[in-house]
């Protein structure tokens, strides 16, 4: 059992001791530690926090002890209950609010929950104001409300059907275009809240809906993070329904994968590639990914006329370099799409209707659009190391090492060969180095990771 404390919130897995997992305690605690530090940043004589969470089993739970500890800080709520990650994002400054918690744990199994913290525009807190908080919760001074200045709950369960309006705003999103494709999809919302929101929004596109594991109650039919490996189910319908293709998200509906109407995966590098491509098709401008994504994000944005940065790994580091670099359209290699037309968080409903635009207006198959697209591989491995070596010392030397290739040392070491990569970072709480590459065969992929993890080894005598 875990309690993972960090800047962009706390995560742990239910039940246990206090301090060692997210018990109740734990999630007063640092909801109380967020509402202190949000009065002390804002000059406002009364603030407002917007709630959602997703559909996980300690939801609920979590969702009153949040709700109360804010309204016993004397902060007003809009409780949006069972929401989506992004759907919190647009409602922050929709209601005018001075912040947001969602309560998820993303993709991690059901044992585990989360509170992630939003600033006043509904986007992720950085660094610096994420410590306050972290070290507010480890001094727990706190002062509580009187009873004359309790928080006041409000109840707001629109804001699903607002967040879909507003992707149906959208100057690239028309939906007479995707309703005369006379799209069949199959969707799969692992039982969480994408099972609400993404086949009513494809309900109001036009689409022809099937529904997979679309009842948010929580209860997880297979591992919710949306790989290969765990999407045997979908894959199989959509061949057996002949459906154009498949949608596949996680519990809080940030990160979108598709399968394609041969039952393959699209792949999740490829989500972001495709809505790049559409958009940068319509509008010429710049893109962000992190330093783990895909190549072939910069070569369609080079082919549109653009150009691509790449940011250190974490979403708000990719909105920092967007913002900074003026990109149309961003996020990360694991399906999340950033789309600053409607705001700056990863958005699987905006995702979904740009994909769908592009594949209306291309047309063909998904599989012969994938195909279009530059072809690369990954290999994702890791180096256990003993806790005495110095991990910062080894990638400097490797760093050194490679100093004649393009070297990035804004997250680790990456290393931009002509014809691949390799991305090396150490974990912040245990002594292993991940090692990422990317190459145009698994082979080649996985080749140079053993290159590398070699290396590695000699330089650290291991």
């Amino acid at each position: 059992m875990t309690l993972i404390k960090s800047i962009s919130g706390i995560r742990g897995t239910i039940g246990g001791q206090p301090g060692e997992n997210l018990t109740p305690i734990d999630a007063v605690k640092f909801a109380a530690a967020y509402g202190t530090w949000l009065k002390g940043y804002s000059n406002k004589e009364k603030l407002k926090v917007v709630i959602g969470r997703d559909a996980r089993l300690s939801g609920e739970m979590i969702q009153n002890l949040v709700v109360a500890t804010l309204t016993g800080l004397g902060i007003n709520v809009v409780d949006l209950d069972l929401s989506t990650t992004p759907t919190v994002e647009i409602a922050v400054p929709l209601e005018n609010a001075d912040g947001g918690i969602i309560l998820t744990a993303s993709h991690n199994p059901k044992q585990w929950n989360a509170l992630k913290l939003l600033n006043e525009k509904g986007e992720f807190l950085d660094a610096a104001q994420g410590a306050v908080i972290l070290e507010l919760a480890e001094k727990e001074e706190f002062i509580f409300s009187e009873v004359d200045n309790l928080g006041v709950i409000t109840r707001n369960d629109a804001y699903i059907d607002i967040h879909i309006d507003e992707v149906l705003d959208l100057p690239l999103v028309d939906a007479d275009t995707i309703k005369k494709a006379k799209f069949k999809v199959v969707v799969d919302g692992v039982n969480s809240t994408g099972g609400i929101a993404i086949p009513r929004l494809l309900e109001a596109l036009g689409v022809d809906v099937i529904k997979l594991y679309c009842n948010p109650t929580g209860h997880f039919p297979h591992n919710p993070e949306p790989l290969k490996e765990h999407l045997g189910d979908i894959c199989d319908l959509v061949v057996k329904e002949r459906a154009d293709f498949g949608i596949v998200v996680d519990p809080d509906v940030d990160r979108l994968a598709f399968i394609s109407n041969d039952g393959e995966m699209f792949g999740e590098e490829y989500t972001l590639v495709a809505c790049a491509d559409y958009v940068l098709g319509k509008t010429k401008g710049n893109t962000v990914s992190n330093l783990s994504s895909s190549r072939a994000l910069r070569d369609i944005t080079e082919k549109h006329g653009g150009t691509y940065e790449a940011a250190a790994v974490g979403e708000v580091n990719v909105v920092t370099k967007m913002k900074a670099n003026n990109a149309i359209i961003g996020g990360e290699g694991n399906g999340g799409i950033i789309y600053p037309e409607s705001h700056y968080g990863r958005d699987s409903l905006v995702g979904t209707a740009l994909f769908l635009m592009h594949m209306a207006e291309t047309g063909g198959t998904v599989a012969e659009l994938r195909a279009s697209y530059p072809s690369y591989f990954m290999s994702k491995k890791k180096i256990q190391l003993t806790p005495d070596l110095d991990v910062d010392g080894i990638l400097v030397a490797m760093a050194k090492k490679y100093e004649a290739e393009e070297i990035s040392t804004i997250d680790g070491v990456k290393i931009d060969f002509a014809d691949n990569w390799v991305h090396l970072r150490k974990s912040n709480t245990e002594p292993i180095i991940r090692i990422y590459t990317e190459a145009k065969s698994q082979n080649e992929a996985d080749s140079l990771a053993d290159k590398i993890i070699a290396e590695i080894k000699a330089i650290a005598e291991i």
